[in-house]
C-alpha cells in the first residue's frame, strides 16, 4: 500500500467518524427538542465541530435528519424481516410482519417517533444511505413486496397492490402512535389487552382489503 492511498484510507475514516459524531448529536437534539428545533449551527456546536464541517458533509437540515434515521429504518425492516418465516403461509406471514412493526414501535418510540411522527424537512431519497426500493433496507419496499406477492397468488388485484400497502401501514401506525401519544392509561377511553387489539386490527385490516381489492 503506497503512502498516498494509506493518507487516503485515514482521511475518510476520520471523515466517516466525523459523519458518526455530528449524526449522533442530531439525535440527541431531535430527542429533546424535535427536528424542528435542528439547525446546522446548534448541530455543530453539540458534535464539538465548526459548522463548515457539517455543511460539507451534510450540506442541509433535510440531509442531516434523514441520515439520522437510517438506522432506525434499517432496525426496522430486519424486525419485519425476521418476522418471516418461509413454512408459513404468505397471509400469516403479513400479519406476523404487522406485528413486529406495531411491536418494533411500541418497544423504540423514540426511534419511531422520529422516523414517522415528527414533522421535518424531506430530502430527496438519493440523499439516505438506505437504498430506496431496497427490500433489506427500505421496510416500505419489503411492505409492498408482501402485497404483490398476495396478488401474485390471487387473492387481490395486482394493480392495486401497492394501495393495498399504504392502507394496512395507515392502520398499523394509527395503533402506534395513539398508544405512544396517550399511553396506557388514557382516561378518556379503555385500551383493549394490547395483543388481543393487535390481532382484531390485523384481522380487520386484511379481511377489509381481501374484500376490497378483490380480483374482478
Amino acid at each position: 500500500m503506497n503512502k498516498t492511498t494509506s493518507v487516503e484510507l485515514r482521511k475518510l475514516r476520520e471523515s466517516e467518524q466525523r459523519r458518526k459524531d455530528i449524526i449522533k448529536a442530531v439525535r440527541a437534539l431531535i430527542k429533546t427538542g424535535g427536528a424542528r428545533e435542528i439547525t446546522l449551527r446548534k448541530v455543530a456546536e453539540r458534535a464539538g465541530f465548526s459548522t463548515t464541517v457539517v455543511y460539507n458533509l451534510f450540506q442541509n437540515k433535510a440531509t442531516l435528519i434523514t441520515q439520522a434515521m437510517d438506522s432506525d429504518l434499517l432496525d426496522l425492516v430486519k424486525a419485519m424481516r425476521n418476522a418471516v418465516a418461509a413454512s408459513m403461509p404468505l397471509l400469516e406471514n403479513i400479519r406476523r410482519v404487522g406485528k413486529a412493526y406495531v411491536t418494533f414501535g411500541m418497544r423504540h418510540p423514540d426511534q419511531y417517533a422520529l422516523v414517522f411522527m415528527e414533522r421535518r424537512p424531506h430530502a430527496p431519497v438519493e440523499s439516505s444511505r438506505v437504498e430506496h426500493g431496497n427490500q433489506a433496507q427500505d421496510p416500505y419496499a419489503f411492505a409492498c413486496q408482501l402485497f404483490i406477492d398476495l396478488a401474485a397468488e390471487g387473492h387481490i388485484a395486482p394493480d392495486q397492490a401497492e394501495a393495498m400497502a399504504q392502507i394496512f401501514w395507515e392502520g398499523l401506525h394509527g395503533m402506534v402512535s395513539l398508544r405512544l401519544v396517550f399511553g396506557e392509561n388514557e382516561p378518556w377511553f379503555e385500551h383493549d389487552e394490547f395483543n388481543r387489539h393487535l390481532d382484531a386490527l390485523i384481522d380487520v385490516l386484511l379481511t377489509g382489503i381481501l374484500h376490497r381489492f378483490k380480483p374482478a
